[in-house]
């Protein structure tokens, strides 16, 4: 089998140079004191007293971003020609880098993800400093990690980000194997968050975790059956923009003078350990600023406060800021400090984040709640019940849909990635049979704890027209957006147990009833005829279909690309006709990376290579 454009020996050379690359005098080392003296110099001070900054650059460069590696372990399934194309030109870029490292001048910073004794990356961020402006890269993602302490087990990872490079070349270029990160050409903070949080999950999958792109979080809630205090750790899927960070962070309308309440821990990743447990990563949250303070008053408090870093935001000539005017662009972005998520209660605000960035395990707690965030705007209900089976395929087609207002062009199409998770390395049926492995030994050690539910922050009654001819979509009629204060009691009665379930045409169970707020008016039947209905199910079903071929081809096990099938043969009401059969297949040796370690006792990280480390040849940190 041909390689293809792919250069393994070029990519560990330049791994093993980039070591003296990193010992230059053109790198400064700078404590983060004074790191943040460099960054503030070019920031806008708005009226509250926080600081913000324009960049050239405002979203991550998925369609730019390759890995650079050798097998279905590492390389993109799918790769563009634009992506095979910055792949065949890597071997060049990287000696180029090798180049610019030795002479231009660049800014090291050296941060801890996570704060635990298991799995603590350490991550270290070389910018290029050419226009001093770019300090304030190093200095954003530097808040949203920790400093580095003694003792803990590593790894070690490195990202070298050149904004100055020119933006026809603008591209990521991931080595996984070698713990190594590219940017170039781009200033958006987010591409130097996901560079380390992807390198992180990946070397997590490795040693038994799994890593999640989910936010997680305590919640306290009253079951109505015994009047008891439960407690639940809380997990949230949800592809970027569907609101993640949104129900993360919102306390749900909890009554805190019964005892109940939400405690934030993560808004973005984590690691999933098998007895349930989750290690945080971040200890300062990068998020999306479009926040109302009546509808997301933690979020909008810590960014208002006077230690949030913002980026792309309105400011008027007063330098007050407006999260929520969005002309000048879609994608304003503020690392805030989760200790500032504070909501008021009364005259007092009370902070609403965890002690502990990490969840406890289910042994520690009274159920674990896995929920998956879409957003749809058609027949989707608000909010289901699922299976833990039909939880493990809400992980596995991790749906949404592209927007009339983002994409009018792919308007009404379904978007699907694996585990709401587009930072996946290599085949994605590897991370499905690892969570349907946990899911189904946690389900069977914990009966009666494991909770899965699937969300809607989309509408219902979207109608969108193509035109045969053209291809042109017209909005014939904008959707029925679901009111946060109903989703927020949505999920607060499937915690207190007070919603009312019903099997629906998908197969699940739906809420057809929760507490103070009246849910008919929701219903697709009162929106759609039963032909309109049935054809998005089915389309929904073909859709859902194909997805889980393609992942079959990346690994998945037949036994869970069964089990999709048989629930899409449940939902499309084929229990008469004759049913989807298992094509035959080859048999299958078992996946290296399917083989994760049972044992409690795993073995502790370790380098790559025994010389020195990667990270830190260019000399010691100053603290």
């Amino acid at each position: 089998m041909s390689k293809g454009p792919y250069d393994r020996d070029a990519y560990r050379r330049f791994a093993e140079n980039l070591r003296s690359a990193l010992d230059g005098g053109n790198i400064e080392h700078p404590a983060i004191w004074r790191l943040r003296r460099k960054a503030l110099k070019t920031a806008q001070r708005t009226a509250a007293g926080s600081h913000m900054w324009f960049s050239k650059i405002s979203s991550r460069q998925a369609a730019r971003t390759v890995y650079l590696g050798g097998g279905s372990a590492i390389i993109l399934p799918h790769p563009t020609a634009q992506q095979l194309q910055i792949v065949e030109n890597a071997p060049e870029q990287l000696h180029k880098v090798l180049q610019l490292v030795r002479t231009m001048p660049f800014v090291h910073v050296r941060r801890q993800m996570g704060d635990n004794t298991e799995f603590n990356p350490v991550c270290n961020l070389y910018v290029c400093v050419a226009d001093p402006k770019n300090y304030r890269l190093a200095y954003e993602w530097a808040m949203t990690m920790g400093p580095v302490k003694r003792g803990r087990p590593g790894p070690e990872f490195v990202m070298v980000d050149i904004p100055e490079e020119h933006l026809l070349r603008m591209q990521i270029l991931v080595l996984p194997e070698h713990d190594v990160n590219v940017c170039l050409g781009s200033d958006y903070t987010g591409e130097c968050k996901k560079g380390f949080l992807r390198q992180a999950m990946f070397r997590a999958d490795g040693r038994g975790m799994l890593g999640l792109h989910a936010g997680t979080k305590v919640v306290r809630a009253r079951d109505r059956s015994t009047g008891r205090l439960k407690t639940y750790g809380v997990f949230l899927f949800g592809l970027t923009a569907t609101g993640k960070s949104t129900w993360s962070c919102h306390p749900l309308g909890l009554d805190p003078d019964r005892g109940e309440g939400t405690w934030v821990a993560q808004d973005d990743i984590v690691m999933l350990r098998r007895d349930g447990s989750a290690l945080g990563t971040e200890r300062g949250f990068y998020v999306k600023t479009d926040v109302d303070v009546k509808l997301q008053e933690a979020m909008y408090r810590s960014l208002a406060h006077k230690s949030a870093l913002l980026e792309n935001v309105m400011l008027n000539a007063k330098g007050e800021v407006d999260f929520l005017d969005e002309r000048l662009g879609e994608n304003g972005r503020g690392v805030l400090d989760r200790r500032q998520l504070k909501v008021k209660r009364g005259r007092k605000l009370v902070s609403i984040c965890a002690d502990s960035m990490d969840l406890p395990s289910l042994e520690a707690l009274d159920g674990l709640v896995f929920a998956f965030i879409t957003r749809r705007n058609t027949i989707m209900p608000f909010a289901q019940r699922l299976t833990w089976e039909q939880g493990v395929l809400a992980y596995l087609w991790g749906e949404s849909t592209h927007s009339f207002a983002t994409v009018p062009e792919r308007a009404g199409e379904s978007v699907r990635i694996v585990g709401m998770d587009d930072f996946i390395i290599g085949a994605q049926g590897r991370k499905v049979n690892a969570f349907y492995d946990i899911v189904k030994e946690l389900v069977a050690r914990h009966p009666g704890k494991v909770h899965f539910f699937q969300y809607n922050t989309g509408g219902v009654g979207e109608i969108i027209e193509t035109d045969e001819a053209t291809g042109k979509k017209t909005l014939v009629r904008k959707a029925t957006r679901v009111p946060i204060e109903v989703m927020a009691a949505l999920q607060r009665g499937d915690l207190r147990g007070t919603n009312e379930h019903k099997k629906g045409r998908l197969n699940t169970e739906e809420v057809v009833a929760c507490e103070g707020h009246d849910l008919a008016q929701y219903e697709a039947a009162r929106l759609y005829s039963d032909a309109q209905i049935r054809a998005y199910v089915e389309d929904l079903v073909e859709g859902r279909r194909a997805f889980t071929e393609e992942i079959a081809a990346q690994g998945l096990r037949p036994e869970v690309v069964a089990l999709a099938h048989r629930e899409l043969d449940a939902i499309a009401g084929r229990r008469g006709a004759e049913p989807w059969a298992e094509p035959e297949r080859p048999e299958a040796r078992e996946a290296a990376e399917d083989r994760l370690p049972l044992s409690p006792y795993l073995t502790p990280w370790g380098k790559h290579r025994p010389e020195r480390s990667l990270a830190t040849s260019g000399g010691t940190q100053k603290r």
